[in-house]
């Protein structure tokens, strides 16, 4: 039996600390921690990797496998975190290491060795040599007292032994470490060489040194048969009431600014390419860096105490600056038609937005006047050409929007409501400091044509009026609000979608598409879970990491219902107050099958000293047999079966905790005849706990911590000077409804569109010429060419890397299911592409 002794500390990158208190060895109040060496693998020593160690993370999903192994070239994978049900089968069925084909469409073509420890990423008990650990050393000195070498080679031999009974062939890995350890590594590297040393001498056994890529090449050469593992480890619970689900919610706000600024990253990084990077200036580094730590599995995922969630995002704004100087600069130099335009020499000077979500962009509240106009810049960075309602606030209604031909187009008027207002003053002086300055009246809606990884240019000016004329393009909003009577129905959509709501009972009833024919009956509600108060492992509470619900209520509306809706050529909405600390917009675009619902949730209550977590329920009368689709990291979709696991049989103890999964693309769920989908802006937890129905967890704020190490409550606040609030979160979901196999093409295709939105600049005009003196649209492709729409692009600078991915799973859509081509040619217009190379994903290997 060769016992492998892989030495390993893990050093989070952020968690209790920052990533550089962590780094230097700071703020060792909180933990005392070394300064740990950095080692790029592939730049300092010129060595490819080829194992992934993913000891820590909560859960592991399947195309994380195809990823590493066939995208990555990787050979092995390991980690530690399983559910503790699934471990105790493995260990009894020598199933700890497997073959794991993560992609039901690539099959053996994308599987990867994967190796499960048998306990946590530590060694046996009495094998750690920290300075302040307990496990006896080896005292090897005959003439000194508590000789022990052969206890201790007795001890190894017995812990080898035990874990040879639940491991397949001859070889076994130690992995000698765990958190923050090697601080004197003097201390374990004595005890090992002695171990190897006396244990050898023993020959029961044999230790030796060795890494993760000798072990598995030690395993490939026995020539084992391996069991096949597919789909994932989610969830993962590692106690009877400890379901680690409850971080796919936790910090929404921070989850949000992570999926926003990496589709903002994606386009930057387009730009940056198509106008070339520039040697000195800014670039899109600093994101990228920032975004990179942001998915340390104690980032993003919300189990990091506060400030070290502020540090992240600190960096991420950071980013987000210098990236914006590559937008602007780059959309100026695309813009700009005069000759030997330059970075240095540009005459034009855009602006971003990025406090459009709560109704603030201070280039277009500016009142226009004195043939001044707003140039609004659209840039689409997917591969197809899109046709999108873009919406920004504006002061005025007396306007006309103009688009890159200089065509006056139809647009749409809608008033700002009290709540937008307030939500709005509330945050911009929370999060700049002052009082925001011009006070919008209204959203400003229009149809945006755009073509693939480019642009179009719309002007807005102030309406010239005549005695009959005052902007004829635009409409003003109608706005009513319906009486509850019984029979009171209330009906938006302009077009092919119908959404029919009880003005008595304040919410959505029947759901309608005329053109494919579906008519079913729908209801969308709110409700929470109060937090289980627990303090340690034991009496297991809700916390940062653990969903444990205690209770569920449904959350009503309090006193009388009231609907405001307002329609118009571009898009209806129905707004509601569902009680003090819930309001909700839901939207019907022109021209479009599905509805759009923005929430805003918080602060949420706990004046009655329970934490509470915030849950929307969409609910049909599909038949749907307990089964319902989660994507798996917006790649995939996997099948989930409520309380059903495919590789054990569940001791089923939290009915709720443990039926949710991380949702990252979209949900949906399926009968014989129709197909309900949920698409969502960012990793949120949902499941279908009834059937016919998704839901989805939105917001958490709890006051307890669930004893797995952060030591700190889930307590967000926003804070106004020293008058602070629970976090308010704004965020949107999409549902649809289709025929039975009819509902890939919307969540493929939307749902890449959710992930890149149309990016916006504003400039001013000031001489009413922009059109005659700038460039107005802009495409990376040729004008007759879009890239197929089962294809997603991304491009990154000097020598081109450029990565094209499949939406598609084999048989999941009848059209797009299929091979696929992309003409390189028309993809670069105005470059000549000398040689094609093909490299794996990360682009480090032919």
């Amino acid at each position: 039996m060769n016992v492998h002794l892989v030495p390993h500390s893990h050093d989070d990158v952020g968690w209790l600390k920052t990533v550089d208190q962590y780094y230097f060895g700071g703020n060792n109040s909180i933990r005392v921690t070394p300064p740990f060496l950095e080692l790029v693998i592939k730049d300092e020593f010129g060595q490819t990797p080829r194992v992934g160690c993913q000891i820590d993370p909560f859960g592991h999903s399947a195309v994380q496998a195809y990823l590493l192994g066939a995208e990555l070239g990787f050979d092995s994978l390991y980690f530690a975190r399983i559910d503790y049900q699934d471990r105790a089968k493995r260990k009894d069925d020598k199933t700890l290491e497997v073959v794991w084909r993560g992609s039901s469409s690539l099959g053996s073509s994308s599987q990867i060795f994967t190796g499960i420890f048998p306990r946590h990423y530590d060694p046996p008990d009495g094998f750690t040599f920290e300075i302040n650990d307990v496990s006896p050393p080896i005292q090897d000195d005959v003439l000194l007292f508590d000789y022990n070498v052969e206890e201790r080679v007795n001890d190894f031999v017995a812990a080898a032994m035990a874990q040879a009974n639940v491991t397949r062939t001859n070889h076994l890995m130690w992995a000698m470490g765990t958190d923050f350890r090697y601080q004197y590594a003097l201390s374990w590297f004595r005890q090992m060489d002695k171990f190897i040393h006396y244990v050898n001498m023993d020959g029961r056994v044999n230790a030796l040194y060795s890494t993760p890529s000798i072990y598995t090449d030690a395993k490939y050469a026995a020539e084992e048969t391996w069991p096949v593992k597919t789909g994932d480890f989610f969830p993962y619970a590692d106690q009877q009431n400890a379901y680690w689900t409850g971080y796919f919610t936790s910090r929404p706000a921070l989850k949000g600014n992570v999926r926003m600024m990496s589709s903002y990253y994606l386009a930057a990084r387009q730009l940056e390419y198509f106008v070339g990077r520039s040697g000195s200036g800014p670039n899109t580094d600093v994101l990228g860096d920032a975004l990179a730590l942001a998915q340390h599995h104690d980032a993003v995922s919300g189990t990091e105490r506060q400030h070290v969630a502020a540090d992240y995002a600190l960096r991420i704004s950071m980013g987000y600056a210098k990236a914006e100087e590559v937008v602007v600069s780059s959309l100026a130099s695309l813009t700009d038609s005069r000759l030997n335009s330059s970075h240095d020499n540009l005459s034009t000077k855009f602006q971003q937005c990025p406090l459009l979500n709560i109704s603030c962009c201070p280039p277009s509240e500016s009142l226009l006047s004195n043939g001044k106009g707003l140039v609004v810049i659209v840039y689409n960075p997917l591969g197809w050409k899109r046709e999108e309602v873009v919406r920004i606030p504006v002061s005025s209604k007396e306007v006309i929007v103009q688009d890159s031909d200089g065509r006056e187009i139809a647009s749409q008027l809608l008033p700002l409501t009290n709540f937008s207002l307030n939500t709005r003053n509330y945050h911009v002086k929370a999060y700049l400091g002052v009082s925001p300055g011009n006070t919008p009246s209204y959203w400003l809606a229009f149809s945006a044509l755009v073509p693939p990884l480019g642009f179009s240019t719309y002007i807005i000016s102030a309406a010239i009026s005549t005695a009959n004329k005052t902007g004829a393009s635009v409409t003003m909003s109608s706005v009513s609000r319906p009486e509850g009577g019984l029979d009171n129905l209330v009906e938006i959509g302009q077009g092919n979608l119908k959404l029919h709501y009880s003005a008595q009972e304040g919410k959505v009833i029947h759901y309608s598409n005329s053109r494919n024919l579906v008519r079913t009956a729908a209801e969308q509600t709110y409700s929470y879970y109060s937090g289980y108060e627990g303090f340690d492992r034991v009496h297991q509470a809700s916390g940062a990491y653990v969903f444990r619900p205690n209770k569920t209520y449904p959350i009503k509306p309090e006193g009388k219902v009231s609907l405001t809706v307002m329609r118009g050529p571009m898009v209806d909405e129905i707004h509601q107050q569902i009680n003090a600390w819930i309001y909700q917009v839901t939207r019907v675009y022109k021209g479009a099958e599905h509805a759009e619902v923005e929430y805003n949730i918080g602060p949420i209550p706990v004046d009655d000293k329970v934490g509470k977590e915030i849950t929307a329920q969409i609910s049909t009368a599909l038949k749907t047999n307990r089964t319902f689709y989660t994507d798996s990291n917006g790649k995939d979709f996997i099948r989930r079966v409520r309380d059903y696991r495919e590789d054990w049989d569940l001791q089923v103890n939290q009915p709720i905790a443990g039926n949710y999964y991380p949702i990252n693309l979209g949900i949906y769920v399926k009968d014989e005849k129709m197909e309900l989908s949920v698409l969502v802006d960012r990793a949120v937890g949902g499941a279908s706990l009834v059937d016919g129905q998704i839901e989805l967890m939105l917001h958490r704020r709890l006051l307890h911590d669930d004893s797995r190490g952060v030591g700190e409550v889930l307590n967000e606040e926003v804070c106004v000077l020293k008058d602070c609030k629970g976090l308010m979160v704004g965020g949107k979901f999409y549902t649809r409804i289709d025929p039975l196999g009819e509902g890939a093409k919307w969540r493929r295709t939307f749902g890449q569109e959710i992930y890149s939105p149309l990016l916006l600049a504003f400039a001013v005009q000031d001489d009413n010429n922009w059109l005659s003196s700038h460039v107005s649209t802009f495409s990376a492709v040729d004008s007759s060419y879009s890239l197929p729409k089962n294809i997603a692009v991304e491009l990154d600078s000097g020598i081109v890397l450029l990565r094209l991915a499949h939406l598609y799973e084999t048989g999941e859509d009848k059209d797009y299911s299929v091979m696929a081509s992309v003409e390189l040619k028309k993809m670069f217009i105005g470059k000549k592409i000398i040689k094609v190379v093909e490299m794996n994903l990360s682009g480090n290997q032919w």
